[in-house]
C-alpha cells in the first residue's frame, strides 16, 4: 500500500469517526460538556433572509433552521441578510480563536 492510499484511508477513517456523539444529539460532547440547552443562541440571517438559530461555545458550534408550527422556514427580517444578531458566543468560557 503506498503513502497516498494510507493517507486517503486514515482522512477516510477520521471524517467518519468525527461524524458521532453517541446518540444523544440534545448534548454538547466536546470540550465543556453540557446540555444544549444551557447554551444560549443566536439568530444567523443567511442570504435569503431566512433565520438559524445558531450556538458558537467557541471550541464547536452548532446551526439548525428556525422553523414555525408548521416546519416552514422563519424569515423574520431579524437583521441584514449574511448576519447574526444575539448572544450566541455566550454560555462558555472558551475563547473563540477565530
Amino acid at each position: 500500500m503506498n503513502y497516498f492510499r494510507l493517507a486517503a484511508l486514515l482522512a477516510a477513517a477520521a471524517t467518519l469517526a468525527a461524524c458521532g456523539n453517541g446518540g444523544d444529539m440534545s448534548r454538547d460532547t466536546g470540550i465543556g460538556r453540557k446540555h444544549l440547552s444551557q447554551l444560549t443562541a443566536g439568530i444567523w440571517i443567511d442570504p435569503n433572509g431566512c433565520d438559524h438559530w445558531i450556538i458558537d461555545d467557541g471550541a464547536e458550534g452548532y446551526l439548525s433552521s428556525r422553523l414555525d408550527k408548521y416546519g416552514k422556514p422563519v424569515c423574520s427580517g431579524a437583521g441584514a441578510p449574511s448576519t447574526a444578531v444575539g448572544p450566541y458566543k455566550s454560555g462558555s468560557r472558551l475563547p473563540d480563536l477565530l
